[in-house]
This record gives C-alpha cells, sequence and structure tokens, in this order.
C-alpha cells in the first residue's frame, strides 16, 4: 500500500530544477512567472495561498512591477485570481463541480491523445512509453514514490508527443497543469500507483496494436476520477481544508 504524499519541502522562493528553452527575449517576469507558475502546479503554493506583490518582490529581490506582470500572465492561464474572496491575490481554487468537469475533457483530451498514438506514433514513440512504463513499475517496486509521481508527468508527456498532433497536445498540456495540484492528491491515494502500472498497460498494449477505439477507451479509463477515485479526491481535499482552518 503506497504512503500518503510525503510533505513538501521545497523552498518557495527557488524554482524546482528543470531544463527550460528560454529564448533570448525572455524578460524578468517571464521568469518570475515561470517560477511560481512551477511552486503553484507543483503544490508547493496551495490553492487559497495568498500573493502578497510587496512579499514577492521581496523574497525574488525585484520590483514590484515584474511581479504584478508576472501575476497577470498567471491570472490569464486560471492560476492566479486577482480578486479572491479573501481579498487580494491568491492562487486560484476550483469548485468542486467545475473540478469534475475539468477531468472529465481531461479524459477525453487524453483518450483523443491516445486514439491518434495507435495511428501514428512512430516506433521510437512507443519505445519511449514502453521504457517510461518499464520505469515506472520498478519505482513501484523500490516504494520512490515521489520518483513515481514525476515519472508518471513525464509517461503523459510522452502519450502527448506520440499523437503527433498540435492543438490537441498543447491543450492537453495546458489542462493538465490546471488540474496537476488536484490530480497529485489521487496519485498518493493508497493503491492509485499500483492502479496506475495497469491502466498504462492497457494504453501501451492498445497503442502496439494500432487499435484506436481501444487505446481512446483506455485512457478514459485511466483519466477518469468520476468512480471510486472521485470520492479519494473529495477525502484529501475535505481533509486539506479542514487542516486549512484549524
Amino acid at each position: 500500500m503506497e504512503p500518503d504524499e510525503p510533505e513538501m519541502t521545497a523552498d518557495p522562493s527557488a524554482p524546482r530544477a528543470r531544463e527550460r528553452q528560454r529564448g533570448k527575449g525572455a524578460t524578468l517576469s517571464d521568469e518570475l512567472k515561470d517560477t511560481l507558475e512551477d511552486l503553484i502546479v507543483s503544490g508547493v503554493l496551495k490553492p487559497g495561498a495568498r500573493l502578497d506583490e510587496a512579499e514577492l518582490a521581496e523574497r525574488f529581490k525585484v520590483s514590484r512591477t515584474p511581479v504584478r506582470e508576472a501575476l497577470k500572465a498567471l491570472a490569464a492561464t486560471g492560476l492566479v485570481d486577482l480578486r479572491s474572496r479573501q481579498g487580494g491575490v491568491c492562487v486560484a481554487r476550483i469548485s468542486l463541480p467545475m473540478l469534475i468537469e475539468m477531468f472529465q475533457m481531461m479524459a477525453v483530451m487524453e483518450g483523443l491523445c491516445a486514439k491518434f498514438a495507435a495511428r501514428r506514433a512512430t516506433e521510437a514513440q512507443k519505445q519511449r512509453m514502453s521504457q517510461l512504463h518499464d520505469d515506472l513499475t520498478s519505482i513501484l517496486a523500490s516504494g520512490d514514490h515521489s520518483r513515481f509521481y514525476d515519472v508518471n508527468q513525464d509517461f503523459h508527456d510522452a502519450l502527448y508527443e506520440a499523437s503527433n498532433t498540435h492543438y490537441l497536445a498543447e491543450q492537453t498540456r495546458a489542462l493538465r497543469k490546471r488540474v496537476r495540484v488536484y490530480r497529485r492528491y489521487v496519485t498518493f491515494q493508497p493503491g492509485r500507483m499500483s492502479a496506475t502500472i495497469g491502466e498504462h498497460g492497457a494504453i501501451l498494449d492498445a497503442i502496439r496494436r494500432n487499435d484506436p477505439g481501444a487505446a481512446f477507451n483506455a485512457a478514459i479509463d485511466h483519466v477518469s476520477l468520476l468512480e471510486d477515485d472521485i470520492v479519494d479526491l473529495i477525502a484529501a481535499l475535505s481533509e486539506q481544508d479542514a487542516a486549512g482552518a484549524a
């Protein structure tokens, strides 16, 4: 049985350690926006957390202008609420009804990615997905659950890549990022990681067989949180809200 999600201890003032491909024209506000986005989607800055402009300027040793621009850019993506109920700027919360709708849409979009992958994936792309699937199996056996979550992200990115689409893959990544912090709760629910291995296997099997219909259905089954997993998600969110109010 997998343990609960480990406590995050990352420094909120530091960006996640991952490579970025930036253009030469990247501005200070772009850099700050990317850093804050990383902290939000990874869960270091949690939904509802207040984002004080002056405090952020002091923390990152910048003026308030790039902070203001970064927050506006994040608001445009839905990650930040500029006029929250609590007053001021906060990391955006998603209501449960909207969250369910977003996961429904996520399931369909990933299903379409899998469907196209079954028709269009190159042998190299199939091998990439297979390798990541094998890595996840080994990581789960080793008990490195935080690493499992990260590699699981890579598996889904590889699926989008294998769809050989442009708009669909881009929009699927954007929606996945929007719900990522909530999906993380589900990943660490008991039994979810073990179930993921089998569900990924069904997607891969359908893609290898070049069966678009089976791939579509397998991906929807994997992503959908409207059955047993939605109960676990509600419990996790309720526990967080209760802890925050204490």
